[in-house]
């Protein structure tokens, strides 16, 4: 991981495991303002906001695609699907082409409510990135999508390599 240009000017390369925690606290640092502003005030759990915002943004979405886009596992998914058609925010109808998967939209509660979550999910985002220049941005992003590519990698039998190479011992 070290570059020699690094080593002659004395920059020392993190650790891989000191990244990701600053990974991982940025994830929970990004969190905070939706337990903070969001979570009480309307009643919804972190996996259901990430339904009704990208069923908002997307218009209509099924189960699995919301599983992918968001890399939240199928089951929780499939859990907050559940928990917002009871609240009645989200809709669903079978799809015609093929009737196992259910087209999900949200309805309008649902989409009053989005609207409603919607700013402060823009002010996260904007926030976010206002100490960096666009082309770091950009960098930023880019660097994102190479390990999201990395980790959601398959071999020729379908399985994670990330699950795979990272099973522990024994």
């Amino acid at each position: 991981m070290k570059k020699s240009s690094d080593r002659k000017r004395g920059v020392r390369a993190p650790e891989p495991l000191d990244v990701l925690h600053n990974l991982l606290k940025l994830g929970n640092r990004l969190n905070a303002p939706f337990s903070e502003h969001l979570e009480k005030r309307y009643r919804v759990t972190m996996n259901e906001f990430r339904v009704i915002m990208l069923i908002g943004r997307q218009k209509t979405a099924v189960s699995h695609e919301l599983a992918e886009i968001s890399g939240v596992t199928t089951m929780s998914i499939s859990r907050a699907v559940t928990s917002l058609e009871r609240k009645g925010w989200i809709t669903s109808r079978a799809d015609p082409e093929n009737r196992r998967r259910k087209i999900l939209r949200l309805s309008k509660d649902g989409a009053r409510l989005y609207k409603k979550m919607l700013p402060t999910a823009d002010k996260v985002a904007t926030y976010l990135f206002t100490s960096l220049q666009s082309d770091e941005i950009l960098a930023f992003n880019a660097y994102m999508e190479k390990l999201i590519h990395s980790l959601e990698a398959r071999d020729e039998r379908g399985r994670s390599i990330f699950i795979e190479k990272t099973r522990p011992d024994g």
